[in-house]
């Protein structure tokens, strides 16, 4: 992409949810209408619920729709810290119930071993049709932290891998549970990446133009890229 994306301002986090529903629910269609199956990488974060409560009841036909999730904690799906709980918890109900969901926790007993794995499970997902992401306020996406190990290979736009562990306790502050998140690399083929966030805070950080990971993001990717942003 050669030139920025303008960050699209919303009045409300219903109206953002309101237009990254309609966006993801655009593209998915024209992927059933064009080959007869769609693919849907969503986030966790308190963001997008309001996207999953819409998206849930579109019109689709979701037998032939796959989602998986840009990241995972390397927790119990049972766990309230489980992205994947909430994906099935408020996306995947009512007619949404009949997509397929590919999950990035396996029954692997550690998360680096697990990554490898959940690597393998993602790649017939690739190249996405849409994805649907969230950005803290530190400027990670999936779970790519600033300061983490993963980054050196989370970050690579040519590199091998589609999911990398990011293990806990770096950098300093971040979430006490090990993650595996996807790569920019397994990313970069999406049809459409669609960012949502809210807030001041982030706001200042999709202004700027550094050495965060969110903009490693949005220097790399060359597809369509959204940036929703509600106050």
């Amino acid at each position: 992409m050669t030139d920025r994306p303008p960050i699209e301002t919303f009045d409300s986090a219903e109206a953002a949810a309101e237009a990254a529903t309609a966006a993801i629910v655009e593209r998915l269609q024209a992927a059933l209408i064009d080959r007869g199956a769609g693919h849907l990488c969503v986030t966790g974060g308190r963001s997008p619920g309001p996207v999953y409560d819409r998206l849930k009841d579109s019109p689709l036909d979701w037998s032939h729709v796959q989602v998986t999730l840009s990241d995972e904690r390397w927790v119990d799906e049972s766990s309230p810290d489980s992205n994947a709980r909430l994906v099935r918890e408020r996306l995947l109900t009512g007619p949404a119930a009949a997509a397929t969901f590919v999950s990035l926790r396996g029954d692997d007993a550690d998360p680096e071993h697990g990554a490898w794995a959940a690597d393998l499970r993602v790649a017939p997902l690739i190249p996405f049709d849409a994805v649907l992401l969230g950005m803290g306020e530190d400027g990670h996406f999936a779970s790519l932290f600033p300061g983490n190990p993963a980054l050196e290979h989370g970050l690579d736009p040519a590199g091998a891998r589609l999911v990398v562990h990011a293990p806990t306790g770096s950098p300093t502050g971040a979430p006490p549970q090990d993650r595996v998140s996807l790569t920019l690399h397994a990313l970069m083929t999406a049809g459409l990446i669609l960012v949502l966030v809210s807030g001041p805070a982030k706001r200042a950080v999709l202004d700027q133009d550094g050495d965060l990971p969110i903009h490693h993001l949005i220097r790399a990717y060359q597809g369509e890229l959204r940036l929703l942003w509600s106050a």
